[in-house]
Order: C-alpha cells, then structure tokens, then sequence
C-alpha cells in the first residue's frame, strides 16, 4: 500500500489533510518527474495529484469510504469527517519551498474544488453515500438524504412496505404487493376508472353463452329459456321439452312432440277440433263419399258406409227409400212383422253404460191398443236391452261396454194388442249400429 493510505479507523474521526495545488520544477522547464500520488501536467507544467478514488476501481472495501488527498488517499468509515491541514512540503525537493504556488481553496464538506470554484459532490451518483439498500439516496446542495420509497415508511434505519390493504382501499379486495397494492374484483365485476371500485359487468352484452334468452343481474347473469325447452344442467342450454311424455292426456289420439313445442294429430276420417280434440268428418256432406246411384250415404265415426237404398228382402216390397211391407195376403207374412223401417246410427268405442242410444216412437196410434217393445234379433251377446217409456214409446240402452269397429243389425219391435177387438199386429225399426274404432 502507498503511503498516506489508512485501513481502518473507529468512528468519528477527523484527519488533517496537507493541500498542495501543484509542484512547480525549480531545476529547468523540462522537469517532468513527479512524486508518487502526483502526474505531470504539461499545459500547466506542474505536478497534479491523482484521485485515486476516482481511479483505482474499489479503492476501499465494505462500508469504508474513500477519501482523496494530495499525493494519496484513505479508506475510511462513512461517518468520518477530513478537516484540511496545511500544506505538505515540495514532492520534488522535499527539503525546498515551493518557488511557485496557487491561491488555497478549501471547499466545505460535500463539495469539490473545480477550477477556482467549489462544486457540489453527488454522492448518490457517486455511491459514496450511507443509505441502506431498502432506501432512496437523494442528492441535496453539499450533501444528502435517505428516503423510503413511495409504499414504504421507516422504522429503524430499514424501510418496510406499507399494507395499504389495512386501510381499506379497494371495495371488493385489496391485494398488497411491495411498494404498492392492487384492487381486484369479484367474479361479475370489473374495476371502475378510479381503480379502486367494481362496477357490474353486463355479460349479456358480452356475449354470454345463454342458448336463449338472457338475462343479467348485479354480478351476474341468468340464462333463460323459451316457452317448450327448459335449461339445461350447465345452466346455459335450453333443451326441448319432450310434452306428449308428461301426460297422455294432451291430445285426444295422439301426440307428436316438436321442438319448442306439440302438436296433436287425429286419425283417419276425424279432424283437429281446437288444439286437442278429434272431430268426426262427415264425409255424407263434405262431398267426399263415393256413393253411387241407388245407394244412401251413411256416416259413421271415422268414415261412412253406402247402403242400398233398395234393401227389402222377400216376403216384403218396397213401399219407400227406407220402409218395407209385408202384405196379409201373402202367406208367409203372417208370423212377421207387417212393416220395417230401416234406420242407421253409429256410437263411439268405450262409451259408459247403461246409455240410452235410440228412442223407439210409434207412428200409428190405434185406440185401445197396449203396445210393447222388445228386440227381435240381433242381440245374441246381449249387450242392449229395451226400456219402455210410455205406451207409444221405448229407450234402446247399450248395457255393456263395446269396442269397434263394429257392427250391429237389431231388429227392434213394437207389438200391439187389443184385447177387446181380438186385435193382434207388429211392426219392426230395423237399426244398423256401427260402433266407431275410437273412444271419440
């Protein structure tokens, strides 16, 4: 080590430093040897001395700080102060006065002697400065001072970070980060222009993944769906709602699902009455029948039927369209009925008994005369039976369920007796019952 460097002191320390300006020759003007710590300045022909703080890199190590003076340097605490001592004699000649000499500049701490001026030293550039690594070194005239950092406040000589978050910045929540805090929202929300509060999102607006319809609400949004589908599990899609599974009670025959929506359907032969119901379609007067001459159009549930307007069969003749007469004279006519009217109905399946289906009505009237009313033929299974009203008149009355299609030939007779003219007759309403395929 030169002389004139120091390794360590104790703190609080002050040095007297020797200030020598320069080192003129005294032998001849082409003197250029200097002494150690100084160099040869040709344009002012003096010896200058060297900062070997500002040239040799790291002059002191740790927390030691550097101070330059003429002809050498020392490594000192931070916290040391240099008072300057007179100057020290001539590097040249050592036992010589200085022939020439500068005026004497002493510049106060934390400045530097530049030309004939004294200007101020930054240490914060300079790094010779005592702030701790958490603080902020700040330049001052002649000196300067530590700060925290914005977000922090000192205890000690450290700086710590401020939790801003325990004051309670943010609306929804306040995330702490070094040297500052950030606002965050809840799902829903998103930051307002000040940063710190949380206004609704409108996700209908953007573009939310309803299937349907949307709706939005504070910090959320619900999905809804159209009249036939409800919402799915995820909340998002709407799934046809599947109506005819629920109830069979919907349609009158049958339902078909759709989406969004049903529909109800009717068989062959029947019409869409509203939206549930079937409707017979009487073919007889839409025109629709594909009767021929000499045939009657008949209609019954789910269709309709041509008959033979000419139908009577022998011993009888044929009076009218529908009535058939068998003359006394004929022989074969005396067990039978003297006359039978043909009439034509039809009934739906499943219909609820007992249920009166067909009024008999006489149409002569003979005075004295008891009549009666009974089924001749036809009814093996027994499902009918007669219920007499009056003397003129009787209810056919469907007494078990039947199922069609079907189809009934009841002869239906009324006889008459007087008894005091000896006086025996009948007559017969042939009725054609044909029972429809469906309960409508």
């Amino acid at each position: 080590m030169r002389p004139g460097c120091v390794l360590l002191f104790c703190m609080c320390i002050s040095v007297f430093l020797h200030h020598t300006i320069s080192q003129p020759p005294t032998e001849t003007d082409t003197y250029t040897e200097c002494t150690d710590g100084y160099h040869w300045d040709p344009q002012t022909q003096h010896c200058k001395d060297i900062n070997e703080c500002e040239t040799i890199p790291e002059a002191c190590k740790g927390e030691m700080k550097c101070f330059n003076h003429y002809g050498g340097y020392l490594c000192l605490p931070r916290s040391a102060s240099v008072i300057p001592a007179p100057d020290p004699p001539n590097p040249i000649h050592p036992g010589l006065e200085n022939t020439v000499s500068e005026p004497f500049n002493s510049c106060p701490s934390g400045f530097e002697p530049q030309g004939d001026s004294c200007v101020d030293v930054d240490e914060c550039e300079r790094d010779i400065h005592d702030c701790q690594p958490s603080q902020q070194c700040f330049n001052t005239e002649g000196s300067f001072t530590c700060q925290c950092p914005d977000g922090y406040r000192k205890v000690g000589t450290e700086c710590i970070d401020i939790d801003e978050c325990r004051y309670r910045y943010c609306q929804h929540r306040c995330v702490n980060v070094p040297g500052s805090f950030s606002c965050q929202c809840e799902p829903g929300f998103q930051l307002a222009a000040n940063n710190r509060s949380c206004i609704d999102v409108d996700e209908c607006g953007m573009g939310a993944p309803c299937s349907q319809r949307c709706y939005n609400t504070y910090g959320t949004f619900l999905c809804r769906c159209e009249q036939g589908y409800e919402l799915g599990p995820d909340g998002f899609a709407c799934n046809d709602i599947d109506e005819c599974s629920y109830s069979s009670y919907l349609c009158q025959y049958q339902c078909v699902n759709e989406h969004g929506k049903f529909s109800c359907i009717c068989p062959d032969g029947y019409q869409l009455l509203g939206t549930r119901l079937c409707q017979d379609i009487n073919e007889c007067e839409t025109g629709t029948q594909e009767c021929s001459d000499g045939q009657t159009c008949v209609n019954i549930h789910g269709g309709h039927k041509c008959v033979n307007s000419k139908s009577c069969q022998e011993p009888y003749v044929q009076v009218s369209d529908n009535r058939c007469m068998c003359p006394v004279t004929k022989p074969g006519c005396q067990d039978l009925p003297f006359s039978i009217v043909h009439r034509y109905m039809s009934i739906t399946s499943e219909r609820s008994v007992p249920s009166d289906i067909f009024q008999i009505q006489a149409t002569s009237i003979y005075p004295g005369a008891y009549n009666t009313f009974r089924i001749r033929s036809g009814d093996d299974n027994g499902d009918f039976y007669i219920r007499q009203i009056n003397n003129i008149s009787a209810m056919l009355v469907l007494a078990r369920t039947v199922n069609g299609p079907r189809e009934y030939v009841l002869d239906l007779e009324m006889v008459s007796i007087n008894p005091l003219m000896n006086y025996h007759t009948s007559s017969a309403l042939r009725l054609t019952i044909y029972v429809g395929p469906y309960a409508f």
